[in-house]
């Protein structure tokens, strides 16, 4: 695995002091994948959990349905290139290859979203039941886990965690990313997905909830703010959705008797 920071010389202004320094900045790393030998995309990232990267990615972008659909994953980190075998593209994925809509992605200057994905996602007819103060308890954790951001700024984190801990936690500069590595984890090692649930960093756009709502979590929770679509689509699909979740406050955008205070 590369490096994920770097250390560069800069001058640091405070007011009226002036000094020559050394500061660390986070890398962004070219990543391209390539599927049965045809280039699909360049993603920029973070040079960590780059299988689980890719897994998560295929899924979410619907290339493959299930785990067994990836024959074989080489990943070169040298060149920042992952050759991947599959076994049988989704014929969904690639009759609506060429009708695309650029996303909102942070990190990902040509992610690509098939629109009409968000519609082949079931509804979650129960939502998870948890306490308030388990959410305050959750993103206490969480933001003590993003060591990463703690000492670049530069960076989003993603977990899942149960009611009371935390199961998965990854970093990347792409808040995309960062979920699909997660998303790409659960897949690798068996997580059921059904019963857990997403916190993240980051915005949670309608693209952000249509990866949710593909594993069938129940409740994603954000100490950001989520988008008008991204509610409309939380409502429709059954998702719990947790907004500036900071502290000891949280909006909260639907199945309200869900969370017990």
């Amino acid at each position: 695995m590369k490096d994920e920071t770097k250390r560069v010389d800069i001058i640091r202004v405070n007011r009226e002091q002036v000094t020559e320094e050394e500061d660390i900045v986070v890398v962004e790393y070219p990543f391209t994948i390539f599927i049965n030998d045809r280039e699909i995309i360049t993603l920029l990232c973070s040079p960590d959990s780059l299988k689980e990267l890719v897994v998560g990615f295929l899924y979410s972008e619907g290339f493959i349905s299930k785990l067994s659909d990836i024959d074989k994953i080489t990943i070169d980190n040298d060149k920042g290139i992952a050759y991947v075998k599959v076994n049988n593209i989704n014929e969904f994925n690639e009759k609506f290859r060429g009708k695309r809509t650029i996303t909102s992605g942070c990190g990902k200057g040509s992610l690509f979203y098939n629109v009409l994905d968000s519609f082949r996602s079931k509804k979650i007819e129960k939502p998870l039941p948890i306490k308030a103060d388990n959410i305050k308890h959750l993103m206490r954790l969480f933001n003590k886990r993003s060591e990463l951001f703690l000492n670049t700024g530069g960076v989003h984190s993603c977990a899942m965690c149960d009611t009371n801990n935390i199961i998965l936690f990854k970093e990347d500069i792409g808040r995309h990313n960062a979920l699909d590595k997660i998303f790409g984890h659960a897949l690798l090692e068996g997580i059921d997905t059904r019963d857990k649930i997403i916190l993240t960093s980051g915005r949670i756009s309608s693209e952000i909830l249509i990866k949710t709502a593909k594993r069938q979590v129940p409740l994603i929770i954000s100490r950001s703010a989520p988008t008008s679509l991204a509610v409309d689509m939380a409502k429709k699909l059954g998702i719990t959705l947790v907004g500036f979740a900071r502290g000891e406050k949280m909006n909260i955008y639907n199945n309200f008797p869900s969370i017990i205070f």
